[in-house]
């Protein structure tokens, strides 16, 4: 596990920051999210997914394109979404990017909530929705617990930065197509899913992730962390 002693000060001068990723690692297991928010102590770290970041990475490129053009994007007007994309570039490049993003500082908890989006779509009546690009290489794609707590962040993110949104969010997955070789085209399959967001229960969420950071001792495993497991069986050779 590595140790960040930066992150240390961070929590020291009571900066807490909560993200998607972060709040998605206090519902998975307590203890990790305190290890890691308030020590600095991450899990391991995953094998890194260069392919998927390189995709994301063209998306905002050729989504940028139209929105420099005006036009609508194939994939919105395919999938009947009536919604074009949000046309302030500067302010979508700061929302993008992992040190500034779209954030909101609770006063009363002491705490910024943030989160990078992928891009955002505005619908007729000016209201927002965020869009999220998914590169996937599952044959089908499945919406799970942390996509939705994703959308719903933002969504939440987008009202307390004075945004009315539709309730919704957006899911842009691009399939990798295993029935069809290379050849001189694109082996992915294209498809957007829309998401009910719910922001009733979002800041008692918060209220709790603060709660626990702001404990002295870090709180158990969750029952299903396999970090802890291993952490618990390996403690038996020390």
């Amino acid at each position: 596990m590595r140790i960040y002693p930066h992150r240390q000060k961070l929590m020291a001068l009571n900066n807490i920051s909560l993200s998607p990723n972060s709040l998605n690692l206090y519902l998975e297991c307590p203890r990790c999210f305190w290890l890691e928010k308030k020590q600095g102590i991450k899990r391991p770290e995953p094998y890194p997914y260069d392919l998927n970041t390189a995709v994301d990475l063209l998306l905002k490129k050729e989504f940028d394109e139209y929105r420099k053009k005006g036009g609508r994007h194939p994939l919105l007007a395919a999938c009947g979404i009536k919604a074009k994309l949000f046309s302030n570039q500067k302010l979508l490049n700061q929302w993008r990017d992992n040190l500034k993003g779209l954030r909101y500082y609770d006063k009363d908890l002491e705490a910024t909530i943030f989160g990078a989006v992928d891009d955002i779509l505005e619908f007729p009546d000016g209201k927002l929705a965020p869009l999220d690009y998914k590169s996937i290489g599952g044959d089908k794609a499945g919406i799970y617990d942390r996509f939705q707590l994703q959308m719903d962040i933002y969504s939440y993110l987008l009202e307390k930065n004075g945004f009315a949104t539709v309730g919704k969010g957006y899911l842009a997955f691009y399939i990798v197509n295993k029935g069809n070789s290379l050849g001189n085209k694109s082996p992915l399959r294209k498809e957007i899913q829309e998401i009910q967001t719910d922001l009733s229960d979002l800041p008692e969420l918060i209220k709790e992730a603060v709660a626990i950071l702001k404990r002295p001792i870090p709180p158990a495993h969750s029952r299903e962390c396999q970090y802890g497991q291993w952490f618990k069986k390996a403690s038996v050779f020390e």
